[in-house]
C-alpha cells in the first residue's frame, strides 16, 4: 500500500512535464523539417537546371554551326531548350524553373575552328535561389541564409567533324 501511494505521488509531481519537454523540442524540429525542405527544393532547382543545360548542349552538338543564321538560330532554340524545355516555346508556356529567361543562358565554344568547334558548352548565369523561408531571421542570425546562386554547366564535344556546304 505504502509503494502504491509513493506512485500515486510521482505521477502527481510529473503532470505536464512532457507538454514541457514537447515545448522544448518542437521548435528544433521545426526548423530541420523546413531546412530539410528548403534543401530539397534547392537540389530540385539544381538538378532542373542541370537537366536543362544537357539537352541544350547535346542539341548543339549535332547541328550545323556553319553560318552565322544557323549560328543564331541553333542558339536561340537552344536556349528555349535550356529554358522551357522545348525549342518553340508558346505564349503560355512557363520557364522549368521560375525567374529563368533565355538571357540568363550563356553558350561558348572551345577549340577547333569557328564552323566546327572541339567543345560546346551551356552555362545558367546569373540566377540565384531563393528561399521560401527566411531561416536566418527565425534564429536572429541575418548571415544565416539559404540563398545561394545556381550556375549549373555541361561541356560536350562537337560531333561534327566536317564541315557542311
Amino acid at each position: 500500500m505504502n509503494g502504491l501511494m509513493r506512485t500515486r505521488r510521482q505521477n502527481r509531481c510529473e503532470r505536464g512535464v512532457q507538454m514541457v519537454e514537447l515545448a522544448i523540442v518542437m521548435p528544433i524540429l521545426l526548423m530541420l523539417f523546413a531546412v530539410a525542405g528548403e534543401m530539397g527544393r534547392l537540389y530540385f532547382m539544381n538538378t532542373t537546371l542541370a537537366k536543362g543545360t544537357r539537352v541544350a548542349v547535346r542539341y548543339l552538338t549535332t547541328v550545323p554551326l556553319n553560318t552565322n543564321a544557323n549560328i543564331l538560330l541553333y542558339y536561340n532554340n537552344a536556349k528555349n531548350l535550356a529554358v522551357y524545355g522545348k525549342i518553340a516555346p508558346g505564349v503560355n508556356d512557363k520557364p522549368m524553373v521560375p525567374g529563368l529567361t533565355t538571357n540568363n543562358v550563356l553558350i561558348t565554344t572551345q577549340g577547333g575552328i569557328s564552323i566546327i568547334p572541339e567543345f560546346v558548352t551551356v552555362k545558367v548565369t546569373g540566377l540565384n535561389f531563393t528561399p521560401v523561408l527566411n531561416l536566418g531571421g527565425l534564429i536572429n542570425n541575418p548571415s544565416f541564409s539559404l540563398a545561394v546562386p545556381l550556375s549549373p554547366s555541361t561541356t560536350m564535344r562537337y560531333l561534327i567533324t566536317q564541315p557542311l556546304n
